[in-house]
């Protein structure tokens, strides 16, 4: 199951920045925000697991 979160992290970052990159190149602010923010709730997920491996250790 944590793989299964850490691939979903992985995968909101990677959309987030593709998102990001393309607003920013056709001029898009509302793209580049969603990517934005994809990217933040990766990083809060995979930062979840990371604490949740912590203490299984």
């Amino acid at each position: 199951m944590a793989e299964n979160e850490k691939a979903k992290a992985k995968t909101e970052q990677a959309k987030g920045k593709v998102k990001e990159s393309l607003g920013q190149a056709v001029g898009n602010e509302r793209l580049t925000a969603e990517g934005k923010a994809e990217q933040t709730k990766g990083d809060a997920r995979q930062a979840k697991e990371k604490t949740k491996d912590a203490f299984r250790h």
